[in-house]
Parts: C-alpha cells; structure tokens; sequence
C-alpha cells in the first residue's frame, strides 16, 4: 500500500536503499538530501522540489517525476530512461548531470539552465521545444533524437549530427556550428 505525504519539507536527510519506496510525495521539497544509496521502486514525486540534494549512481526504476524541480543537485549516472514514463515533466537547474541517461523518453519543453550534460545519453530522445541555456553538452548523444525547435544558442561543446537528429527550426549560435559540421572536417574560425 502506498505511503502518502503532502506539503512535507525534509532537510539533511540521507535515505538508505529501500527508505522510499512505493511513498507518493506531492508538493514536498528536499533540502540537503542525500538519496545516492537509493534503489527507487513505485515512488511519485509530483509537484516537488529537490535543492542541493545528491542523486549520483541512483536507480530510479519506475519512479514518476510529475512536473519536478531540481536545483543544484548532484545526479551523476542515473538512469531516467527506466521513469515512470505517465505525465513525465522535470526540469533542471545549475546541476551535474554527467553520464546520465534519458534514453528514448518524451521530454518536450524540458529546461537545463546552467548545468553539466556531460556524455549524457539523449538518443531517440523527444526534445522538441527543449531549452539547454548555458550547458556544458560535452559529448552528449543524441542521435535519432528529435530536437526540433531546442535552443542550444547559450550552451558549448555540443557535437550533433544533423543526418541522425532532427534539428528544424532549432537554434544554434554562430560560434556553436562546428559542433554541427565536426563529422565533415570542416574547420570553423
């Protein structure tokens, strides 16, 4: 049976393995919370708030994210492709996302600003609409990816194959086109 907690706020709290699962939070936020040693099965996070908090190497196995707030947290190496995939609308700000995965999930108007997208795996991922300002895109994929309409204008080191992701009407900035033609050995100064 599921565990119920709404308008909470939880602060310096580090949750252990199973601490969480099958709980429904809604309008909570987390402060300061470590949740790295977690393995989250059935657990809702709908209308929250995560600051400061350190999600790295997490398994997120049918987790929901309903319209979910991160800002300044630490997720290295998590998978999101295993989220619960019903009303599925996060957003992230000033975070280190490194080595994550979105793999082939629907993230229409997602918004990254000022974060770290390193080797992040976007592939067969939906971006339409989405808004990377200010990111680090570092050897992020996203091949068979739809971009279309993304804003990549503010953000650096992308490399995206324009045969293998479909990129209408997204923006680029001048300076960013080499990560565009990378593949054809042109040299962009």
């Amino acid at each position: 049976m599921t565990e119920y907690f709404f308008d909470q706020h939880y602060n310096d709290t580090h949750y252990g393995q199973e601490t969480l699962n099958l709980k429904e939070f809604e309008s909570c936020t987390f402060n300061n919370c470590v949740f790295s040693d977690c393995n989250l099965i059935g657990v809702t996070f709908i209308d929250c708030q995560f600051n400061h908090c350190v999600f790295n190497t997490a398994k997120i196995n049918h987790t929901a994210f309903r319209t979910t707030y991160f800002n300044h947290c630490q997720i290295k190496e998590v998978n999101f492709a295993m989220s619960d995939k019903l009303i599925f609308e996060i957003h992230f700000d000033h975070c280190t996302l490194d080595f994550s995965k979105f793999y082939a999930l629907k993230l229409k108007g997602i918004t990254f600003n000022n974060s770290s997208l390193i080797a992040v795996d976007f592939m067969a991922t939906d971006l339409t609409a989405a808004q990377f300002y200010n990111c680090d895109l570092y050897r992020a994929e996203f091949e068979k990816a739809n971009a279309s309409k993304v804003d990549f204008s503010t953000s650096r080191n992308y490399t995206i194959d324009p045969e293998k992701t479909k990129l209408k009407k997204a923006i680029f900035a001048l300076e960013g086109l080499k990560g565009l033609l990378y593949k054809h050995e042109i040299i962009v100064k």
